[in-house]
C-alpha cells in the first residue's frame, strides 16, 4: 500500500473520529470501513487480525451503547463548542495518558468548556454532570473504542 492510501486511510480514520461527537455521523462505521479498506489492500496477517478485532470491538461497543439511555440533547444545553473541547480532551488525554486518559479527558474537557461558559466551579460542575448522564457515556464508549482502533492501526503501520 502506498503512502497517499495510507495517508487517505488515515483521514477517514479522522472523519470517523470527528463522527462520533457528530450526532448523525456513523463514526465508528467510519473507522471500520477504512480498517477495512486498509486490511484489503495490506493482506499481511496483521491487518487482517486489526480487521477481526476492530469488528469484535465496535460489535460489542454497539452492544453497550444499546443497552446505555437514549441520547437526550434537548434540554441539555449541549453545544459544538462543548462537543469540540470533549473531542479535543478524549484526544489530548489519549496520548498524554495511553488509552485509559481518554476518559478523564473526556470529561475534563466538557467541565472546561462549562466552566469558561458558567463562570464557576459548582454550576459547570453540574451541568457536567448533566451532560455525562444525557448523552457523554455512550458518545464516550464509542470515541474510545475508536481511539483504540486508530492507536492499533498506527501501531501496526508504525510496526511494519
Amino acid at each position: 500500500m502506498g503512502v497517499w492510501q495510507q495517508l487517505l486511510v488515515a483521514l477517514v480514520l479522522l472523519l470517523g473520529l470527528f463522527g462520533v461527537l457528530v450526532p448523525g455521523v456513523p463514526g465508528p462505521w467510519l473507522v471500520w470501513a477504512a480498517v477495512l479498506w486498509w486490511s484489503l489492500q495490506d493482506t499481511s496477517a496483521a491487518a487482517w487480525w486489526l480487521l477481526v478485532g476492530a469488528t469484535a470491538l465496535l460489535l460489542v461497543t454497539q452492544a453497550v451503547v444499546w443497552q446505555l439511555p437514549a441520547r437526550r440533547l434537548r434540554g441539555v444545553g449541549v453545544t459544538r463548542r462543548m462537543v469540540v473541547y470533549a473531542g479535543v480532551g478524549a484526544l489530548v488525554g489519549f496520548v498524554v495518558l495511553p488509552v485509559i486518559g481518554a476518559v478523564p479527558g473526556y470529561v475534563g474537557g466538557i467541565y472546561l468548556s462549562e466552566r469558561l461558559r458558567l463562570g464557576g466551579h459548582g454550576p459547570a460542575a453540574a451541568s457536567t454532570r448533566a451532560v455525562m448522564r444525557a448523552i457523554g457515556t455512550s458518545v464516550l464508549v464509542e470515541l474510545f473504542a475508536c481511539l483504540l482502533i486508530v492507536a492499533a492501526w498506527l501501531g501496526v503501520v508504525v510496526g511494519t
